[in-house]
């Protein structure tokens, strides 16, 4: 089977999601997902993997292949609604997060990534931006431009300082200006070095964003719209881990998830260059399909055999990971956040 296939293996819709259960929760962080079904829902665990919440996001599910379909800002949650073309908007409301939106959006929403007072939501064909002000979401986009490729490839968006970075998977990573953080002018294609091939996922910090490029076993550093570094993930360097989909850092640490070889690597990320630290961190049952960092805690989703799994880890200070909780789910699972409590 091809890499990309194993990329987006967990696209599998089975049974309905898990039931809305609740149980009371004294510190730690939150996991959220989206079950991804045709009645999509917002599901909550605790840090021991226990399901806390399962809320409807109004919307419909059904995308695939892509990472950042659940975004986190403090306590507020968007996810994507493929099948429906909107974002739903979660808000932190006491012990529970409470469904205040449901935004339209121009093209069927693959990622949404959150700015300092703006939401940015990718869809199939367009990239697109959210005014936030008082913690809501302007419906009403301030900023629109159409993708490069605009061919349903789309898997990711991130901020980098004053720019978007999108990642197409046919062979594109381009970047949008953001002035005041509304969307203005084109996308512009970023060149990638050549046998570059097929970037799927991204992670951001300031202006660094480092893009995987799944095909290459690669890790791309881009900066001002252009690569500044790259390394070698797979067999070029040695690792025998292949396709580096998805992405996220935390403190000098980037986290890969390699759907075909089910692993999660470590690496060094700086802001001039990106070194593999450790290939194999970590190893998940099925084709890890997102991936987020945040309080010294990796959660990865993954899937295989129709089930999906969330898989959570706590990080020490050198970076090893150390799993903590799992839990299946008979559901097509789609993102992945961490609300910090």
């Amino acid at each position: 089977m091809k890499r990309i296939g194993m990329c987006v293996s967990a696209l599998v819709v089975l049974a309905t999601a898990a039931g809305a259960a609740r149980t009371e929760r004294e510190g730690g962080s939150l996991i959220v997902t989206a079950s991804n079904q045709t009645a999509n829902q917002l599901l909550v665990y605790d840090t021991a993997g226990t399901l806390v919440q399962a809320t409807p996001t109004g919307g419909q599910g059904g995308v695939g292949g892509n990472a950042g379909g659940v975004a986190v800002l403090g306590g507020m949650i968007a996810v994507v609604n493929f099948g429906s073309s909107s974002v739903s908007i979660f808000d932190r409301r006491d012990d529970r997060f409470e469904l205040e939106q449901v935004v339209a959006a121009s093209s069927a929403p693959v990622s949404v990534a959150f700015g300092k007072d703006h939401l940015y939501v990718l869809g199939a064909t367009t990239v697109e931006s959210h005014r936030i002000d008082s913690g809501d979401v302007d419906p009403t986009l301030d900023g629109l431009a159409g993708l490069v490729r605009a061919d349903g490839s789309a898997a990711q968006v991130g901020v980098a300082a004053d720019e978007l970075v999108i990642s197409e998977k046919s062979n594109t990573v381009e970047t949008v200006t953001l002035r005041a953080g509304a969307i203005e002018g084109t996308a512009r294609a970023v060149t990638l070095p050549t046998g570059s091939n097929t970037p799927f996922g991204l992670a951001t910090r300031g202006e660094n964003a480092y893009v995987t490029i799944a095909h290459s076993d690669e890790v791309s550093l881009i900066k001002d719209s252009a690569v500044v570094a790259i390394t070698a993930t797979g067999t070029v360097g040695g690792s025998g881990q292949h396709s580096p989909c998805w992405a996220a850092l935390l403190g000098p640490y980037l986290y890969t998830s390699n759907s075909p070889s089910h692993s999660v690597s470590r690496l060094i990320a700086t802001g001039s260059n990106v070194t593999l630290d450790a290939p194999v961190a970590a190893t998940t049952p099925g084709a890890p399909t997102d991936i987020a960092a945040a309080d010294k805690r990796v959660a990865v989703v993954d899937g295989s055999g129709g089930v999906s799994r969330v898989t959570q880890f706590t990080v020490d200070d050198n970076g090893n990971l150390t799993q903590v909780s799992q839990v299946a789910v008979a559901a097509p699972l789609n993102g992945i956040g961490i609300v910090v409590k």
